[in-house]
């Protein structure tokens, strides 16, 4: 054990290896420092089938009755499956990010490393918030960014991206900012609030997406793709690239896996939510599991208040986040 272990500053993240790159070995055991005994066990198995996160149909949020089951959904779960028709956003969009962000996952290692995290930073390819030598560590890799407003973007990744995906996740960006604030709306709605309240606090706020890659591991049941946590945001989209299962919700003290619907997005409350609406819609504790078998890919867009981007004025993303050294932006 080292005795001085090097300590990653409050807002960064020291730098790891490549899981991807590990996971190519061939690993019959998981590292040690990859075997996650400090987490509850991701293999579940009931005897009776697990209840499912609600299914929202964006086109008929103007009925009470679906208003109703949202509301439902955030105040009972936190969680919910937006169906991919009806909600506003291109279908073809949302399949050419899809496939951009497969081939962007396989970009060769020496391509990858000059979209790494830099010193003090915890934006481009590695893990979030890792802040010692002897940390427990995921099995994946992520590649993070703000994404909007344009201002707040670090001028070494958004344009180093290759041009198919860059322009990919521009318009894609747009589209799904116009869809969380539709959401954030009918929210508001569903809460009694005024109409113009979600406005004020998320219009301008900004927009940070995280790829998440989770490669086959050798001891599933050991590890675990994205540790428990809740997000310091208003809102998380997230879309599954392959609908593998992974996402794992607790309710009631109980991990309840999430079974993915194909062409859907997986949405959860943040913890600005849980505040807003006074504890009635609850960020909820959610976590990434992994398997022996296959990758899995996603890629999350997270909302965030005016009031926190304001902050970011003047200053770096990092320096924002030393105020708050304990919280992740993590989504799976």
């Amino acid at each position: 054990m080292t005795m001085n272990p090097e300590l990653a500053k409050p807002g960064s993240s020291l730098s790891v290896p490549s899981v991807q790159e590990l996971a190519k070995k061939p690993l019959k055991e998981v590292p040690p420092r990859y075997v996650r005994t400090d987490e509850d066990s991701p293999i579940i198995s009931h005897s009776n089938p697990l209840p499912q996160v609600p299914v929202i149909d964006m086109q008929k949020l103007s009925s009470q009755q679906e208003l109703e089951k949202l509301h439902y959904a955030c105040k009972g779960w936190g969680f919910f499956q937006l169906l991919l028709i009806n909600h506003g956003v291109s279908t073809s969009l949302v399949e050419k990010v899809k496939m951009e962000v497969q081939e962007f996952s396989n970009l060769p290692m020496e391509e990858r490393k000059k979209l790494w995290q830099k010193s003090d930073e915890i934006e481009g390819f590695g893990q979030a918030f890792v802040v010692s030598e002897e940390q427990k560590l995921n099995w994946g890799d992520m590649f993070y960014m703000i994404t909007l407003p344009t201002y707040l973007r670090k001028p070494h990744l958004f344009p180093n991206l290759p041009i198919t995906l860059r322009e990919n996740l521009e318009a894609y960006s747009v589209e799904l900012k116009h869809l969380s604030m539709k959401l954030l709306d009918h929210m508001g709605k569903s809460l009694g609030m005024d109409p113009n309240d979600m406005r004020v606090l998320f219009e301008e706020g900004h927009q940070a997406m995280r790829m998440n890659y989770y490669p086959p591991c050798p001891q599933p049941e050991l590890a675990i793709g994205l540790s428990a946590h809740s997000d310091p945001v208003g809102l998380a989209i997230v879309l599954q690239i392959k609908e593998m299962e992974g996402i794992q919700v607790k309710k009631s003290g109980v991990w309840v896996p999430i079974i993915p619907l194909e062409n859907a997005f997986v949405v959860h409350v943040g913890d600005i939510m849980e505040m807003v609406s006074n504890g009635v819609y609850p960020s909820v504790e959610h976590r990434a599991a992994v398997n022996s078998v296959k990758e899995r890919l996603s890629i999350a867009l997270l909302t965030t208040s005016n009031l926190f981007t304001r902050e970011l004025r003047g200053k770096s993303y990092e320096d924002v986040l030393r105020i708050q050294p304990d919280q992740e932006t993590n989504t799976n």
